[in-house]
């Protein structure tokens, strides 16, 4: 059995009950007026309808239009055209300056602080003098990186490979990059001590305060680094934004948030036991791609 969870959902006049992953994915939901059933994970049918009975009835039906991972029946297809495949791009030398396998978690700070930060004679005195800075909020957030950076690094022995700063041709960079059996997932990392953080569909609210665009800052990240990774590989390459809380008292999911991984810093584990999406030779060639510092500049 699966560890589902059923969560109420009420919104533009809809009322529906979900059917979630501990993750937060949903894997089916239910209309309460007409109680039909919408399976959105064919694997978990029978564990969620048996859920969902518990609170609906013997009443409910499946509707079969919406049904997702379903086998369709045969029936003749004419043959595939035949497509030309294009040669991935080739990678350019790499050299230990633009390794990026020898950033530290917190580089793209790290880097901020050296050009423009307080010199650590002067961070030494604000903290003697118990004086605040502008600076602040910056080194919370280097910590954050660095906390969630320790629980990456220990997924090593299970086939996986991770990055940190890795930059953007755009601007900013992503904290963290991991490549491995199950995937590659784009970690952004965010720190507020203990505070009570609920994430939607696109936005994300601390204690209660004004939205902000974590969810669907993540989504655009990880579609940036699918199309990066996808000119130099001659295979897909499946890409997943993570969202990380470092420090929260409460993190909370809308019930309908599944486009995006919602995990506090010790949760990041769970991704350990992934795999399916790449084999060990294209998790190293994945991996040689992403620590390229000039293919992500070139982007």
């Amino acid at each position: 059995m699966s560890d589902l969870t059923v969560h109420p959902w009420r919104r533009h006049g809809r009322d529906r009950l979900y059917v979630n992953l501990p993750d937060g994915t949903a894997v089916a939901w239910a209309d309460r007026v007409t109680k039909v059933v919408t399976i959105k994970v064919q694997k978990y049918r029978d564990e969620a309808l048996a859920l969902l009975r518990r609170h609906l009835g013997d009443g409910i039906t499946v509707d079969p239009v919406s049904v997702h991972d379903q086998i369709p029946a045969r029936r003749p297809t004419p043959p595939a055209p035949i497509r030309r495949v294009e040669r991935p791009a080739s990678l350019p030398p790499l050299s230990p300056s633009e390794d990026l396998a020898r950033n530290r978690p917190g580089a793209g700070l790290l880097g901020m602080f050296a050009g423009r930060g307080p010199s650590t004679a002067q961070r030494l005195r604000m903290k003697l003098l118990r004086q605040s800075s502008e600076w602040d909020t910056w080194y919370i957030g280097l910590e954050g990186e660095r906390r969630v950076g320790r629980e990456l690094e220990r997924l090593a022995s299970s086939g996986w490979r991770v990055l940190h700063g890795v930059e953007k041709s755009n601007g900013g960079d992503i904290d963290h990059l991991l490549v491995g059996p199950g995937g590659v997932f784009t970690i952004n990392t965010k720190t507020h001590r203990g505070a009570s953080v609920w994430v939607g569909d696109s936005m994300a609210k601390v204690n209660g305060g004004k939205p902000h665009p974590y969810a669907a800052a993540s989504k655009a990240e990880a579609n940036y680094v699918r199309g990066v990774l996808g000119r130099y590989c001659d295979f897909a390459v499946p890409v997943e934004p993570v969202l990380v809380f470092v420090g929260v008292a409460s993190l909370d999911r809308s019930a309908t948030q599944y486009a995006v991984r919602i995990y506090r810093e010790r949760e990041v584990a769970s991704l350990g036991p992934l795999a399916g999406k790449l084999t060990v030779d294209q998790v190293e060639r994945v991996y040689a791609v992403a620590r390229h510092r000039r293919v992500w500049l070139k982007a």
